[in-house]
């Protein structure tokens, strides 16, 4: 009788502490610390999961992974990996939409808020201690409308956080409904909005979604609002709009590129509110939540099932 070959696993290191103990005793697996280490560690290998800071080292790592046929991610976005890659070799990808959702969802919600009293202004006069006897910023969420761009795992926990605070928020989607507009209706009701939130994928779709007419289209006392990717926006149509406060500000949670040169336009206008594409970093449960949803996609490849949530490269999302 012959014995069926361990699965071959190479993971990055980084994850190792989490998943190590909880891993089946038949498994070959191969850590890796390094892009050098990755590069060897990926031969013959049948699982990866080659998150890095490094993306470029990522897209390689992929790339040299000639026996892959199931790849994960801690990443809900992977347009910079090679989906020619993806595609050919007919790889299985699962990727961490949703692992972030409660905490960007929660950002959004803050970045609202921050623009809305005028917060940044208050932390300013703290650190000044200088006592405000007025509030910079007078703007109620309550009552207010918004427009929401995307409704995956992110869009429908902004959805109800939003609902708490009385804001009237309209989704745009393919699928007609209350509350909702199509992608062949949105562009010609930017004006009714207080805020246009950004929660899609970064696809040739969207890309640059929001460039001049759509910010010409908006109220001048509107916000936009993006935790979605900087490629979605026109970034120097951005700048010109907020420089000529055709609109009221923007919450910028991504950016092109990132991170953001110091000498980069933006970081120079008052009403740009960048936040470092923190926002999903901004929790203590990411890789606990990601490991445990490893695990459990291994359990189900092992045993025939299906893994997910499944990422298409074909889509790109």
């Amino acid at each position: 009788m012959t014995s069926t070959p361990p699965n071959t696993l190479a993971i990055s290191g980084l994850i190792r502490p989490l998943l190590e103990p909880q891993l089946p005793d038949d498994l070959d697996v191969r850590w890796f610390m390094t892009h050098e280490e990755a590069q060897e560690a990926v031969k013959g290998a049948e699982i990866g999961w080659f998150d890095m800071n490094d993306q470029a080292a990522m897209a390689e790592t992929l790339r040299a992974a000639t026996d892959l046929k199931w790849l994960n991610s801690i990443y809900a976005g992977l347009d910079f990996l090679p989906m020619d890659v993806l595609i050919d070799r007919n790889i299985t990808v699962t990727n961490g939409a949703g692992i972030n959702a409660i905490t960007i969802a929660e950002y959004v919600v803050m970045g609202m808020l921050n623009i809305a009293k005028g917060y940044r202004d208050v932390v300013r006069a703290q650190e000044r201690r200088e006592w405000l006897l007025d509030s910079p910023g007078k703007r109620e969420l309550a009552g207010s409308k918004a427009l929401l761009l995307g409704y995956g795992a992110i869009g429908k926990l902004i959805q109800p956080r939003l609902k708490a605070f009385d804001v009237d928020v309209t989704v745009v989607r393919r699928t007609a409904g209350e509350g909702v507009l199509t992608p062949g209706q949105w562009r010609g009701k930017l004006g009714e909005f207080d805020w246009v939130i950004l929660a899609v994928p970064a696809t040739p779709e969207t890309e640059n979604m929001i460039g001049a007419d759509e910010l010409a289209a908006m109220k001048s006392d509107a916000v936009l609002v993006n935790i979605a990717r900087g490629s979605v926006v026109d970034q120097p149509a951005l700048i010109t709009a907020l420089e000529a406060k055709q609109i009221a500000g923007a919450f910028l949670d991504v950016t092109t590129p990132e991170p953001l040169p110091a000498d980069h336009p933006l970081w120079t206008l008052d009403n740009a509110h960048i936040s470092m594409h923190l926002s999903g970093r901004a929790q203590e449960k990411m890789f606990v939540r990601s490991a445990q949803r490893f695990l459990d996609n291994l359990a189900k490849y092992r045993a025939g099932d299906a893994v997910g949530p499944v990422f298409d490269p074909r889509l790109g999302y």
